[in-house]
């Protein structure tokens, strides 16, 4: 598990087991749920250290994740 410092002075929990709420909107293109946004909103700055990861990219692409942040109004950073 990583802890990163996000904006302002709170950390950011990155547990990517988090967006797992988020499987079914990378998997199979349906609309994210709200409960999914809130958690891309929640972890967007833990996403180049998650798309780093091999075990993580086996199941998440860089365009899945870019998709479903743009269908949630989240721009990701660029890694």
């Amino acid at each position: 598990m990583l802890v990163l410092m996000g904006h302002g002075s709170a950390a950011v929990n990155c547990n990517y087991m988090e967006l797992m709420v988020c499987a079914g909107a990378v998997t199979s293109h349906q609309p994210p749920s709200s409960d999914c946004c809130a958690k891309v909103k929640e972890q967007k700055t833990c996403f180049c250290g998650y798309l780093q990861n091999p075990t993580i990219r086996q199941y998440v692409t860089p365009q899945d994740a870019q998709r479903v942040a743009k269908q949630c109004g989240v721009t990701l950073p660029n890694c």
